[in-house]
């Protein structure tokens, strides 16, 4: 926890509440449900709380934005995000059935009142966003295709509607068909050795009507 209060010490008594109870809600219904390695569920607030507040150091929410969360697995990033900005709509969607089962439950031990959840494919949704989140779910090509035709006509952000992506390592081959994509490091924003290779790529996506 005070990984979080470090980076974001300007959080309201009931956000930092929600973020204290995290641990505890994961580290119970991992014992019957494993979705967060033993390893990882240790270090929940560095390994999955922090790195997915990762997303809002390179792109901050205004209230009344609709956030997609594709691949969700336990809620990461769409719980931590959904915590940080209480007036933003999150829809989280993973395609394996126990893992929702655990988000949903987490949703309302904490009783956020901003989160959907979906279990099916994120090509099965209906809806337009005016940005897409993931961790890492699958190389951008296959992730583009995934998510076409579900990105907002109308701009909210100074930054245009899109995929915000965390992702470790090179990704030169990758986004090498993708030169509107910009890449942030996240150890320009967090000092802990485990982002030296973290990073969040924003890519600008159209809309398609």
């Amino acid at each position: 926890m005070e990984l979080i209060q470090k980076y974001f010490p300007e959080l309201t008594a009931d956000q930092l509440e929600k973020f204290e109870k995290l641990e505890e809600l994961y580290k119970d219904w991992n014992l019957k449900i494993n979705v967060v390695s033993r390893k990882d569920i240790d270090e929940i607030y560095l390994r999955h709380v922090l790195h997915s507040l990762g997303i809002a150091r390179v792109q901050k929410f205004k209230d009344g934005s609709k956030i997609l969360d594709v691949g969700t697995g336990g809620g990461f990033p769409g719980i931590p995000l959904a915590i940080l900005y209480p007036e933003c709509e999150f829809h989280l969607v993973d395609s394996i059935g126990k893992k929702i089962k655990v988000v949903n439950e987490v949703v309302e031990g904490l009783g956020l009142k901003n989160v959907k959840t979906f279990n099916e494919r994120v090509e099965d949704i209906d809806g337009n966003y005016d940005f897409i989140v993931s961790r890492a779910v699958a190389v951008m090509p296959t992730f583009v295709r995934w998510v076409k035709g579900k990105i907002s006509k109308e701009n909210k952000h100074d930054r245009k509607n899109g995929i915000l992506y965390l992702k470790g390592g090179d990704l030169s081959e990758e986004l090498k068909d993708y030169r509107t994509a910009e890449i942030y490091e996240l150890s320009d924003y967090f000092e802990e050795e485990f982002f030296e290779t973290k990073k969040v790529v924003y890519l600008p996506l159209k809309y398609r009507g």
